[in-house]
């Protein structure tokens, strides 16, 4: 989506702002997608019936997965996620203020919200911001997750964008490392302006056991990013999956 901003109406001038995710192709051309995919964690305390929170998802009919918190014997999360930010006050809002869920007791500390976001590399833009991550979150064999928000420090803004893209490759390059392993996959969602507490991004780690993804972690306090450029680094949801919605492939088929 491209927006046309009049900032002086007087002069004429207009000033055109690219607001749409961006790809290049295998021959370089540069690419456009006006889609991105938004996940919000919602966590509650004194849940004792995590059956019946399952049961009131599924009637909801919306993506979804609810996780039991490792920290909290009656803790829970849930992580929608939607194309469109208007689930979050409509379909959402409904069920989180409905029996079961209006009985819970939410822990708003724990809320995280993000968007999915283009690097400017990807080929497959439609694969990159909403069918891989909606299919990882809803794998049934990635049964554990930590999911954590970020701020950035300031000084790493002060960075060219050849020292940024080095710091950002040795950061990256252990999550690929652990996803060619197949022992944790990355989530990774933009949240400027969207977090309550002003952080920059949301990261989700899963996995199918919860020990590689908590090495994941310890790994990664080793990298230039987080050792020297951020302000601060979550608070942590450690919970394994009590139930999720069935990935659904909504692309079309090949030549249609």
């Amino acid at each position: 989506m491209k927006v046309r901003v009049d900032e002086r109406p007087e002069e004429e001038s207009l000033e055109e702002i690219d607001v749409a995710e961006h790809g290049l192709t295998a021959d370089g051309e540069t690419t456009s997608l006006d889609r991105r995919l938004y996940m919000q964690l919602y966590a509650f305390g004194g849940a004792r019936d995590s059956a019946a929170l399952g049961d009131a998802l599924a009637a909801a009919q919306i993506d979804a997965v609810l996780y039991e918190d490792v920290n909290d014997p009656e803790g829970v999360a849930v992580l929608t996620l939607s194309e469109s930010p208007d689930a979050f006050v409509t379909t959402t809002r409904t069920l989180f203020t409905s029996a079961p869920f209006g009985e819970l007791r939410p822990k708003p500390e724990l809320t995280m919200l993000g968007r999915t976001y283009a690097l400017g590399h990807e080929e497959d833009l439609d694969e990159t911001l909403v069918e891989r991550p909606r299919r990882r979150v809803l794998d049934p064999a990635l049964r554990w997750a930590i999911w954590y928000p970020l701020r950035r420090d300031g000084s790493f803004e002060q960075l060219s964008r050849k020292e940024q893209n080095a710091i950002l490759m040795e950061h990256g390059g252990v999550g690929l490392a652990f996803g060619r392993a197949g022992l944790g996959y990355d989530i990774r969602l933009a949240c400027h302006g969207l977090d309550r507490h002003d952080n920059d991004f949301v990261v989700g780690l899963l996995g199918r056991e919860l020990h590689p993804l908590s090495i994941i972690v310890q790994r990664m306090r080793k990298t230039r990013q987080t050792s020297l450029h951020l302000e601060r680094l979550g608070p942590f949801f450690v919970g394994r999956v009590a139930w999720q919605s069935l990935f659904r492939d909504d692309r079309p088929a090949r030549g249609e």
